[in-house]
């Protein structure tokens, strides 16, 4: 019984977070556009599985991928050895970015447009090899951007000092990269901070700063996903450079 009632408030609490986008739609499909709903009955199937897909994944975060985050920064914090827990935050980084469908997704859609733009060879080797340092690029940052992260908690620096360094950094690269990498540069910082990767990095981040004497979770431990954000930008905008000699 008492399990019947906590999945009933998760579904309600999944329900809630999801009305806002059904109201709009249906506000402006109906009020505005004045057309009926196409499909309706495949677009409430749709809504349903979404339901309950949004209501797993919430609760397979709380179960198992924030205790897995927090735990093992504990475990490397606890073994006392820099080295490793510099080589875990890479690793995190790179497997949860890598592994992260939509970078796949923009990935191969850069790669599709970079190639009717003439900057690739129209064939599908090219299109493969282009998506896939595109990918590696933006991973091998994300990797670097948690080492950053992770000694800024370390030593306690203050995160608004590397993050406007870090914007200050993106703003001067943007003047020298091509022009046709701008734009994939910017939503790079985007795709990297989605489902499988802010969990983890957020776990590891206030796993962290739970264990360091002398660093408060709250003020020490977000930031990440910051970090996370803005260095897919920088080095994607210098594969373009890279790339375009």
């Amino acid at each position: 019984m008492h399990g019947l009632i906590g999945l009933l408030r998760m579904i309600s609490g999944s329900a809630r977070d999801l009305a806002p986008i059904v109201i709009v739609v249906a506000f402006f499909q109906l009020a505005v556009l004045q057309q009926p709903i196409p499909d309706m009955w495949n677009i409430v199937g749709g809504i349903c599985l979404v339901l309950i897909g949004l209501t797993l994944f919430v609760q397979g975060l709380e179960m198992a991928l924030f205790p897995i985050g927090e735990g093992m920064a504990e475990a490397f914090a606890h073994k006392g050895s820099l080295a490793w827990l510099l080589a875990f935050a890479f690793a995190l980084g790179f497997g949860t970015t890598a592994a992260e469908p939509a970078l796949t997704a923009v990935a191969a859609e850069a790669a599709r447009i970079a190639a009717a733009a003439g900057v690739v060879a129209d064939n599908q080797e090219a299109r493969d090899s282009y998506a896939f340092y595109l990918r590696l690029t933006v991973a091998i940052s994300v990797g670097f951007a948690l080492v950053v992260g992770v000694f800024r908690i370390i030593k306690g620096w203050p995160v608004h000092y590397l993050i406007i360094g870090g914007y200050a950094g993106v703003v001067v690269m943007t003047i020298f990269a091509p022009a046709d990498i701008i734009g994939i540069a910017y939503d790079s910082g985007g795709v990297t901070t989605s489902t499988i990767t802010v969990p983890l990095v957020t776990a590891l981040g206030v796993g962290l700063a739970q264990i360091i004497r002398g660093r408060n979770p709250l003020t020490d431990g977000f930031g990440l996903i910051a970090f996370a954000s803005l260095t897919p930008m920088i080095f994607v905008m210098g594969f373009g450079m890279i790339w375009a000699m």
